[in-house]
């Protein structure tokens, strides 16, 4: 059940954090659904905005079309309308379309694009590709900046201009570049209402300064394995208390970031492994990703409680039930 409501006003006024689920999968390596809703139906219950589904975190890379459109339609079950779905769509313009339109038929709310898989491609060759996958649906688009798909300020002016299109995520992290998007884009276009995303890995680090250039919305991956934590960034990011946001960066956000550098992949296997701990069975990432070392879920876990016991300081009691435990 989706909702009548423009995605872009959906997205702004979600008082939470941007959930971006890992894909669970069974012990034979297959789809896993049971145990991916779960898991999304959890993340709507401690407070995302929206559920962004096979997306980066979620292994979009590792899917067929057909596990594809089983998982967001799963998410869709899941968030029963509560909030928005937004699901991945990549590679080349062909297959950006086919997922793009077996995320519509899944009941997805938008999508989120991928860069195009592994070309080099010029900015007018990246507008078009855009532009074909935008048209292919009437679902709204969010670009994905990031890899091989960087965009000079005058092509993300096009991109705002095209229907269907609402929104730049960014991963590259150029805020210089950024600032001359945001201004090109609003002297250009001042009527129009367009979204900007922080899509960095661990997005909170840099949470302050992107909100500097107005930029507020990001995805979060630690939301997937410690949603309070999460939550209790967003919420003093929001309300300008930097004096908490900063105690959580130099405890849990500045040391997990220096673990997930240890490790290629780690933005995600080790995101997967957090979510083990917590107690729920999603099975391990696929090929050609790997599993973080044992040594490095150990320091993942030593990282989380530390994060939780800054909470329960904070609130003046002990630790919740959100602790990590065992790795299941």
């Amino acid at each position: 059940m989706t909702s009548a409501a423009p995605l872009t006003d959906r997205l702004t006024r979600g008082e939470g954090p941007l959930f971006f689920p890992v894909t669970a999968y069974g012990p034979d390596g297959g789809p896993d659904l049971t145990t991916y809703r779960e898991h999304v139906a959890a993340g709507v219950e401690a407070g995302a905005a929206a559920v962004f589904a096979c997306c980066g975190t979620g292994e979009f890379h590792a899917l067929t079309p057909e596990e594809f459109g089983a998982y967001v339609a799963a998410a869709v079950e899941a968030t029963a309308g509560r909030v928005p779905v937004v699901a991945g769509a990549g590679y080349g313009t062909a297959l950006a379309v086919r997922f793009a339109r077996i995320a519509q038929e899944a009941g997805a709310d938008g999508l989120l694009a991928m860069p195009p898989y592994l070309v080099l491609a010029d900015q007018e060759g990246l507008l078009a590709h855009y532009a074909a996958l935008a048209a292919a649906t009437p679902l709204p688009v969010i670009v994905y900046q990031r890899d091989n798909a960087v965009f000079t300020p005058e092509t993300v002016v096009e991109l705002a201009r095209t229907p269907n299109i609402v929104g730049l995520k960014d991963g590259v992290g150029d805020l210089d570049l950024m600032q001359r998007i945001l201004s090109a884009v609003r002297t250009a276009e001042p009527d129009r209402d367009f979204l900007y995303f922080n899509g960095l890995p661990t997005a909170e680090l840099t949470g302050l300064a992107y909100r500097g250039i107005g930029i507020t919305l990001y995805s979060s991956a630690v939301f997937c394995f410690a949603p309070e934590i999460a939550v209790a960034f967003h919420r003093a990011l929001n309300t300008g208390d930097d004096e908490a946001a900063n105690r959580l960066i130099d405890v849990f956000y500045r040391p997990l970031v220096e673990l997930r550098a240890k490790g290629r992949g780690y933005a995600v296997s080790l995101v997967k492994a957090g979510v083990r701990m917590r107690g729920l069975a999603v099975g391990e990432v696929r090929s050609p990703l790997s599993e973080p070392a044992p040594a490095h879920v150990k320091e993942l876990t030593e990282i989380i409680e530390r994060g939780y016991a800054l909470l329960a300081e904070s609130a003046g009691g002990a630790p919740g039930t959100g602790t990590a435990g065992e790795e299941a």
